[in-house]
């Protein structure tokens, strides 16, 4: 069995540790309190964040979830429904957070195998308020996809989405707490992914590497509402420029998000070669497999190996590239699992 120090933690972006330069922007931040507004790093890192997403203004929150369920409260009527790609993050992994925060009901729309949701799609599900039905409050888009493989919906397919919707006057919100990554892929600026959304979440504790915190951005009006459904959701902060500091760190990261996409697909090819596993190309830094034997039962023997990763499915695994692996041990982690 290799020893815990050796593994290869393949589980998430979300594992990666703050870098030196991080550390010492935490330890020498301005703050102040951010609640009165009076933290200048926190002032900062929302101005360049709403300057990068291409809005007027930008909320600093703890967590992605946090931010899309501030949204998702911050655009609607309690009671409306919000439409959802079935496989969505914030569907799937928020603890039904639409309903118990919003009191929001779900009208899930299958995506296929990018998570797209279409024009025609928008139209087919959504719902006219009338004396029996609550009328469609939001659609949520997501970008990169991460239950469908790290997919990098082109910008295209975005506004596409986004205009039909508000052509029906429903706001939309992006889930982009891997936006970066599809701006990469894409390459193309942050803000030409939000271009016709009305507000989006990114992340700056993925494969940006910040080690908490996740930023939401829209109007100024949105976002002046948005920090009060923050405070109600317990997420007013304090001296928070100790963790925003690494944040602005963060955001100058974009560009080496190329290095994982490039290990990830390195991963893939090695994984694919071997028996019993298949792995297709990976658009980012997420790779699924295929597994021929119980995932949970792989799992456990690769993590015996030294190499983790998590289940999404019965006989699929999900792996996921970041700066704290290299292309040496994407080539260990192949190795590893081929020995299995």
């Amino acid at each position: 069995m290799t020893d815990a120090a050796d593994a290869i933690d393949l589980r998430s972006d979300t594992v990666t540790r703050p870098s030196d330069e991080m550390r010492t922007a935490a330890r020498d931040a301005a703050v102040g309190d951010d609640v009165y507004r009076e933290d200048p790093t926190v002032n900062e890192l929302e101005a360049r964040a709403a300057d990068l997403l291409g809005y007027e203004a930008a909320l600093y929150v703890p967590s992605g979830t946090m931010g899309n369920q501030v949204a998702a409260r911050t655009h609607t009527e309690r009671g409306q429904e919000v439409l959802v790609e079935r496989e969505s993050h914030v569907y799937k992994w928020e603890l039904a957070g639409l309903s118990q925060h919003a009191g929001l009901q779900a009208r899930t729309v299958d995506g296929g195998p990018r998570g797209a949701i279409s024009p025609a799609q928008v139209r087919a599900a959504h719902v006219e308020a009338d004396g029996h039905r609550p009328g469609t409050g939001l659609l949520t888009l997501e970008n990169t996809h991460n239950s469908k493989g790290g997919t990098a919906l082109a910008p295209e397919t975005v506004d596409a989405a986004a205009e039909a919707a508000h052509d029906l006057g429903v706001p939309v919100h992006l889930d982009g707490a891997r936006l970066a990554n599809a701006a990469v892929a894409r390459d193309v600026p942050l803000s030409r992914l939000t271009r016709e959304v009305d507000s989006t979440m990114t992340c700056l504790s993925k494969g940006l590497g910040a080690p908490v915190g996740s930023v939401l951005a829209g109007s100024k009006p949105f976002v002046e509402e948005a920090r009060r459904v923050r405070k109600l959701f317990g997420g007013g902060m304090r001296q928070a420029g100790v963790i925003a500091a690494p944040g602005l760190a963060a955001l100058e990261n974009v560009d080496r998000l190329a290095t994982d996409h490039e290990n990830a697909r390195r991963l893939a090819s090695g994984i694919d070669e071997v028996e019993g596993l298949a792995a297709g190309e990976p658009e980012t830094n997420i790779v699924l497999v295929e597994t021929a034997t119980p995932a949970e039962q792989f799992l456990e023997r690769a993590a015996e190996a030294g190499v983790l990763g998590v289940a999404f499915d019965e006989y699929l695994v999900r792996f996921v590239t970041h700066w704290d692996v290299s292309a040496e041990d994407v080539d260990r982690a192949v190795d590893r699992i081929a020995a299995l």
